[in-house]
């Protein structure tokens, strides 16, 4: 029985279509807890020659070996844990099936069971993927260890179900209170052996040369542990070392794309990653971004690696993840004509001269379709990256910035899909809610190209400033420099010139949107109580907020009421504008100075506490639309086509099931 359950569930995942099937192409395929499961469609995917295909056939299948290593890092026991999950559904199958075949075992309970097992797997771990607490499952520890029990994995009931359900413990993925231990009161996995923030902070101050032209980001690729005698020691991720399991098979797949990479550049590309990957030394890894940023590939690219360091409390540690992509060839005319100009742009910024590059070098955009998406970016994804995030390296060779166009569209196809919109409900006005619906998505879009593509890549440290002088407070901080410099430039002619905004009001539709987001609507994420922790929500908190104080002698930004309900309405454009760019300054001379004081007031006072008044209402008022505020999404597969035992193609199959995609994963690509 257990294994005709296994199956029947399994095939969920062959609840597919096929490319260019006349069937209407439904993005959302589930909802759970406050979470919305989309799909995301590959466009133009026949129009890309064999070896195209092939390429990002292979870079897809490495974007998602390292699951296991993005479960791992985000928690010590969530491996374990979602093993355990997996485990208990193989047994008992999905609700429905649990219904027929255990009735008298409270299906209810095991319905509980099932969302906290998709959470699970939505976050790739026990602590939720945007707000970083650890969220508890609704059925009981009773019935979860009956579970556990009935499906063979009893002796690891008095380890995990602790871990599990008591809310004190290790309550966070990421502690960012700084008046606390922020190591020591993580749950991440990035420390081992009751390390302290001094003792961390003491190890790689040590290392680093503050004199180096070209500094190694010390501690990117590897764990700290404190042995029992108290001597400290780095166990790094490569092949050999930690994780070295899923890296081999994640070198197996990339030397296979490296066969059908579209120049000798992107070839080396690969060869230099593989090589960072088997060494684990961060200066072949500095080697690989620099030949990443400009290797003469045309149409297809990927990225895989430890990257992001926004999970670690100290802003050290850095995430694996992957992604497969190929440009958007029509799209990217856009990105090419922001990137063109980028010179002008550092020109006329309005933060000090000294703190802006005298040449801007190697700065390229485009607009992406994402193949698959892996580790840190599954199934919660950007929408744009801007790579490599080493400022030395940005300043030399450049950087390359992405907008990924089907993921926005598949977000935005997908509110259509649904009746109500958080913009009716928060809008002032019938004239702001035109405004949006008019420019809204031609002007976000617009904001993600300007902060990737140009926000992240402008300005520079100061000689013998530290890459990671603003430690805990780095992320949001460059978050908010970079968001400044996109919403300072979308008011400008200069754009209306380029051809990139229709006339010179659009750019108020992406004004209203993000004052209205960043004070009031983000905090429908959020647990009222709770604070405000995540680097990109802290960002925009702390934009809204400087502003909206800011401005007050002048009511650039004014707080309204309108039937018991509050907005936020913006009554002088080019005023907040002005605001915008003094900011900007403000937050670029933090960055070039490394003034980790200035920074840290900055956050500590606008980006963390959430007005509870204000929180309870956008809390009650959402709750009334029945929309989820998180998405993510499941992959496509790309699946071979052979001919007399030959690969002569590979087409795309659009997948529906996402528990079923999880169980999938769980079995394939699971190698630690």
């Amino acid at each position: 029985m257990t294994a005709i359950i296994a199956a029947a569930l399994l095939a969920g995942c062959s609840n597919q279509e096929k490319e260019g099937s006349d069937k209407p192409f439904t993005y959302i395929v589930d909802e759970f807890a406050d979470l919305q499961i989309l799909r995301y469609q590959i466009p133009d995917w026949d129009s890309l020659s064999f070896e195209n295909k092939a390429f990002l056939y292979y870079t897809s299948e490495a974007a998602k070996c390292g699951r296991d290593i993005i479960f791992d890092q985000m928690g010590k026991y969530n491996l374990k844990i979602r093993k355990v999950l997996e485990k208990i559904i193989e047994k008992h199958g999905t609700v429905d099936n649990y219904k027929h075949n255990a009735p008298t075992l409270n299906p209810a309970e095991y319905e509980d069971f099932i969302v906290y097992a998709k959470r699970v797997f939505f976050s790739n771990g026990i602590y939720h993927h945007y707000g970083e607490e650890k969220f508890l499952p609704a059925c009981s520890q009773e019935f979860f260890k009956s579970l556990m029990e009935a499906s063979g994995q009893g002796e690891l009931c008095s380890e995990l179900l602790p871990v599990i359900y008591d809310p004190d413990f290790l309550p966070f993925r990421r502690c960012n209170d700084s008046k606390t231990d922020m190591v020591a009161n993580s749950g991440v996995n990035f420390y081992e052996g009751n390390l302290t923030q001094k003792e961390v902070n003491d190890f790689y101050d040590k290392m680093e040369d503050p004199n180096d032209p070209h500094p190694i980001s010390y501690g990117l690729n590897s764990k700290l542990v404190k042995a029992e005698d108290g001597s400290i020691t780095e166990q790094v991720w490569k092949v050999g070392g930690l994780y070295g399991k899923s890296i081999e098979k994640i070198i197996e797949n990339l030397s296979k794309a490296k066969e059908y990479a579209e120049t000798e550049g992107q070839k080396k590309t690969v060869e230099l990653l593989v090589k960072y990957y088997t060494t684990g030394d961060l200066r072949d890894w500095d080697a690989y971004n620099i030949q990443w940023v400009d290797d003469g590939a045309k149409v297809v690219d990927f990225t895989n690696g430890f990257i992001e360091d926004y999970d670690d409390p100290l802003g050290r540690k850095a995430t694996w993840e992957g992604i497969a992509n190929f440009k958007d060839l029509a799209a990217s005319k856009r990105t090419e004509a922001i990137s063109s100009q980028a010179q002008w742009f550092e020109d006329n910024s309005p933060v000090d001269k000294r703190f802006k590059k005298e040449n801007v070098k190697g700065v390229s955009a485009k607009v992406i379709n994402v193949t698959a998406l892996g580790g840190a970016c599954y199934p919660s994804t950007p929408i744009g990256i801007n790579l490599p995030n080493a400022n030395w390296i940005r300043k030399e060779y450049g950087s390359k910035s992405v907008t990924i166009n089907n993921i926005t569209e598949a977000y935005d196809k997908a509110a259509n899909e649904s009746p109500k919109s958080i913009l009716t409900e928060f809008a002032w006005d019938q004239d702001e809610i035109d405004m949006v619906k008019t420019y809204g998505v031609m002007t976000d879009n617009l904001h993600t190209d300007l902060h990737e593509c140009l926000g992240h890549a402008s300005g520079q440290l100061l000689p013998g400033v530290k890459e990671n002088a603003l430690k805990e407070f780095n992320s949001a901080l460059e978050e908010a420099r970079a968001d400044l410099f996109a919403l300072y430039y979308l008011a400008d002619p200069k754009l209306v010139e380029m051809g990139l905004l229709p006339n010179q009001d659009a750019y108020k539709a992406e004004y209203m949107t993000y004052i209205r987001n960043g004070i009031f609507t983000q905090f429908t994420r959020i647990e009222l109580g709770k604070k405000n922790t995540e680097a990109h929500m802290q960002n925009r908190k702390l934009v809204a907020e400087w502003a909206y104080e800011h401005g007050a002698a002048d009511n650039v930004i004014e707080k309204k009421t309108k039937d018991g309900k509050t907005y936020f309405v913006i009554n002088d454009f080019e005023k907040l504008r002005g605001l915008f760019g003094e900011l900007l300054a403000e937050i670029q001379r933090i960055k070039s100075e490394g003034d980790y004081k200035a920074g840290k007031a900055l956050i500590e006072t606008y980006a963390v506490d959430i007005d509870p008044v204000l929180h309870k209402e956008v809390l009650e008022r959402y709750a009334a639309l029945n929309l989820k505020p998180y998405k993510g999404f499941i992959n496509p597969d790309i699946v071979p086509v052979e001919k007399n035992g030959k690969v002569v193609d590979y087409k795309i199959v659009y997948n529906s099931d996402y528990l079923g995609q999880m169980l999938e994963y769980g079995k394939k690509y699971s190698f630690e």
